[in-house]
C-alpha cells in the first residue's frame, strides 16, 4: 500500500487525496488524516462534554466511521465532515449516557446528580418543544439548522457538508428561524408545548 503523507505546504485538496486513499483501503492514509484533524476535534468536543472516556470513545467513533464511508466524501477538506460524523457520534453517546441513566435513577436514584446544561439542550431538541416544532419545518431547513446550530458548523463548512451554495445555507438559516419561531409560537398558542390538548 502506498503511504501518503500531508506535506509541508498543505494544499486544499490533501484532505481528498487522503480520504480517496482511505476509501480504497489505506490505513496509513487514515493515520495521516487522524494526526492531521484529531488534535482540534479532541478539543473542540471537550468544548462540549466534561467526560475524557466519553470525548476519548466519540474521537475513535469518528474516525471508525471515517474508515467505512470515506467513499461518501465529497471532496475538498474535511474538517466540516469530520466535525458533523464528531458532533453526530456525540449526540448519540450522550443519548446513550442519559436512558442508562434515567434507568440507573430509578432502579438507584442518587441524589445531587444534575444532568449538564448540554444534556438538556439535547433533551429538549430530540423530546421538547423544539423538536416538535423542527418536524413542522421543511427538511431543507432543518438540515441547515442542524448544521449550524446544532453542530456549530460554520456557513462554509456548512455549505460544504449539504453540497448547496453558501449563499443558500444563509437564506435557509434565515428562513428555517424563522419558521421555527412561527411553530413554537403555535405549538404554544394551542397548548401542545405543555401536553394540553385545546
Amino acid at each position: 500500500m502506498r503511504r501518503i503523507r500531508p506535506s509541508g505546504a498543505e494544499r486544499p485538496d490533501d484532505d481528498a487525496a487522503l480520504l480517496r486513499a482511505v476509501a480504497q483501503g489505506d490505513a496509513a492514509a487514515l493515520g495521516a488524516l487522524h494526526d492531521r484533524h484529531a488534535g482540534w476535534l479532541h478539543a473542540r468536543l471537550t468544548r462540549r462534554c466534561a467526560d475524557p472516556e466519553t470525548v476519548r470513545d466519540v474521537l475513535q467513533d469518528t474516525f471508525v466511521t471515517v474508515w467505512r464511508s470515506a467513499a461518501a466524501h465529497r471532496g475538498g477538506e474535511a474538517g466540516g465532515w469530520l466535525w458533523v460524523i464528531a458532533a453526530r457520534r456525540l449526540v448519540d453517546a450522550q443519548r446513550a449516557q442519559s436512558r442508562a441513566d434515567r434507568v440507573e435513577h430509578v432502579e438507584h436514584p442518587a441524589a445531587g446528580v444534575a444532568p449538564s446544561a448540554e444534556e438538556h439542550a439535547l433533551a429538549g431538541l430530540e423530546f421538547g418543544d423544539v423538536g416538535t416544532a423542527l418536524d413542522r419545518i421543511s427538511p431543507e431547513l432543518r438540515d441547515v439548522l442542524r448544521a449550524t446550530v446544532v453542530d456549530g458548523l460554520t456557513t462554509r463548512e456548512a455549505s460544504r457538508l449539504l453540497g448547496i451554495p453558501e449563499g443558500t445555507v444563509k437564506t435557509r438559516a434565515l428562513r428555517a428561524r424563522r419558521e421555527l419561531r412561527a411553530a413554537l409560537a403555535d405549538l404554544t398558542v394551542r397548548g401542545e408545548v405543555w401536553g394540553v390538548t385545546t
